[in-house]
């Protein structure tokens, strides 16, 4: 269905035979006609040719009859090529018929573990939670969509030395009255409670320190508190991922207690290599070419000079797990940028102690921060972290209200669904239409907007294509030709066959935003064709041929937001 694949393809032979060595024709989309190679320019110095000569002997050889109306030299030796009509016609109808809409499921399906979310036992979600989420569960919808097979692991903070006060002051409650506060979900009150209490009495402190002990010993008493700790906050994430409507489940929380008994067996494989170094009291691998700001190797510390494991050994571990136990052979990390060099060093020791061989690779997904108008890190009027659940509260709220002003006849309960629709979708696509690399700055008004690479455009856009068919009483019949005689409809039909394109490149570099730019380029081109290009009022066989223009249109904007974990309302 790629057509710069086909031109491609047919291009590649002719240029190889004239240079007589493989020669990428670089074709790609053009003003001047739909496509155009520049390869030939720079071939002109290696064969010492004029450019148009080149370009010339190119075309003689190249078989581009069934696809392209014409074929020509332009300026100093670009190739213009036209598509034929009944060409791209033929591939609109092709597209048109296959539920896969031209994006065949992988050839070589991989076992991929997705590592997303990881919010802290006892604590709440935050802003700061909501780019790994959002984009970790728009990569676990595109690869299994794909058909890989997709491990989700949200690597939750349920283990450590903060425990020991958590449970302690649970016991000080009592566990009817701790086991109500935590079920409200008013975490950050009972952790920073908890906290208080242990920075200013001693024996809360002793205790404490007691009960890390006999959390880490084995304790069942103590084992069983931390486990309601732990269950009442899982709860309360289950209702984040609710409403933030992600696919994350009870099955796919990975805390960090799972990798407990592994740390000793990691620890012992390091030194049975010969891996481990000591340095200050601690175990420590220093990974080749990992180096300080002073020069000086730097080290990742598996084992620390207490005795204790910190959060390298419970990676390292991790990634043994999943490469060796799981089978995995593509590992992504979806964790801000801060911590990349952390992954860095972990990845590069799990090679180094052969956990991780080809064709076994780990990624980190890194993202920028979430900026507030100020262009500073997004926090509260009272300068604390901006609690998820509020913000998303927030988005629906203003979403459903936008809604009631604009649709006043919708009920009651279709205006509160499709304003969370709305809200939600709001939120996410001002993530994922960014660049990840990228900060972004969190704008009411233009995440909201109707007008602009937004979510609301793109909803409406899908949502007034079902008006046609709902005002007609028609359907669609995908079988029917395809003609594309205005250049309204020649534009759109490139942009539906381009689908499979984008999303074989986002599989590759999980840049969302490039998904969320084609989506707004379609439905910019859906938008010229609906005004230049009547539907229903056309005559036979153009009526039909429209429709199926617009049902298609339809079903790749809708399969597209679902991919990045938007909702398509029917009706706005």
């Amino acid at each position: 269905m790629d057509l710069e694949k086909l031109l491609t393809d047919r291009l590649a032979p002719a240029f190889s035979a004239v240079a007589g060595v493989p020669v990428d024709p670089v074709v790609r989309r053009s003003q001047r006609a739909d496509f155009q190679s520049d390869a030939a320019l720079a071939l002109a110095r290696r064969l010492g040719r004029p450019p148009r000569s080149i370009a010339t002997e190119v075309l003689e050889r190249a078989e581009l009859a069934d696809l392209c109306s014409a074929a020509e030299v332009s300026g100093p030796g670009f190739i213009n090529l036209t598509v034929a009509e009944r060409t791209l016609g033929g591939l609109v109808s092709a597209l048109a018929t296959d539920p896969r809409l031209g994006v065949p499921a992988s050839a070589a399906p991989e076992t991929i573990v997705v590592d997303y979310s990881a919010p802290n036992v006892a604590k709440e979600m935050h802003v700061g939670h909501l780019r790994t989420t959002v984009i970790g569960d728009a990569a676990a919808r595109l690869l299994e969509w794909l058909g890989h097979r997709v491990v989700r692991a949200n690597h939750l903070g349920d283990w450590g030395t903060p425990f020991g006060m958590l449970i302690e002051h649970l016991v000080d409650l009592g566990e009817a009255e701790a086991t109500q506060e935590l079920s409200m979900g008013d975490l950050d009150s009972f952790y920073r409670t908890a906290r208080a209490k242990f920075d200013a009495d001693e024996a809360f402190r002793e205790r404490s320190r007691l009960r890390v002990v006999a959390l880490q010993g084995g304790d069942e008493g103590t084992l069983r508190l931390w486990r309601l700790l732990v269950a009442q906050s899982e709860r309360y994430f289950l209702t984040v991922y609710d409403l933030l409507d992600v696919t994350l489940t009870d099955r796919d929380f990975r805390g960090e207690s799972s990798y407990n008994d592994l740390l000793a067996p990691v620890v012992a494989e390091l030194n049975r290599l010969g891996l481990l170094r000591e340095s200050a009291g601690a175990a420590c691998v220093f990974p080749p070419g990992s180096v300080g700001r002073d020069g000086e190797p730097l080290p990742l510390i598996v084992r620390k000079s207490d005795g204790g494991y910190g959060y390298p050994a419970t990676d390292l571990a991790a990634v043994r797990h999943r490469a060796g136990e799981l089978g995995a052979t593509r590992l992504l990390y979806v964790v801000g940028l801060p911590q990349r060099r952390h992954f860095e060093m972990v990845y590069a020791v799990a090679e180094q102690a052969g956990w991780l061989t080809p064709p076994a690779r780990a990624e980190h997904v890194g993202f920028g921060s979430i900026l507030g108008p100020d262009g500073r890190m997004l926090r509260s009027r009272t300068g604390e972290s901006v609690k998820l659940v509020g913000l998303l509260e927030e988005a629906v709220a203003r979403a459903t209200a936008l809604t009631r002003s604009r649709n006043p006849e919708l009920g009651d309960e279709e205006a509160a669904e499709v304003g969370r629709a709305v809200g939600i979708g709001a939120i996410k696509y001002a993530d994922l239409s960014s660049d990840r690399h990228r900060d972004y700055v969190l704008d009411w008004e233009r995440m909201l907007s109707l007008d602009g690479n937004t979510a609301p455009y793109l909803q409406y856009a899908y949502s007034r294509i079902r008006s046609i068919f709902r005002r007609a009483g028609v359907a669609a019949r995908p079988g029917a030709g395809v003609s594309l005689a205005e250049p309204a409809e020649r534009a759109l039909a490139f942009e539906l066959v381009g689908f499979g394109a984008v999303v074989g490149q986002v599989e590759r570099s999980l840049e969302f935003h490039q998904l969320a730019g084609y989506l707004h380029r379609l439905a910019t081109a859906f938008s010229a064709f609906y005004e230049r290009c009547p539907v229903l009022r056309a005559d036979e066989p153009v009526r039909e041929s429209r429709l199926v223009l617009c049902d298609l249109t339809a079903r790749v904007l809708g399969q597209g937001l679902h991919l990045l974990g938007i909702r398509t309302p029917e009706r706005m």
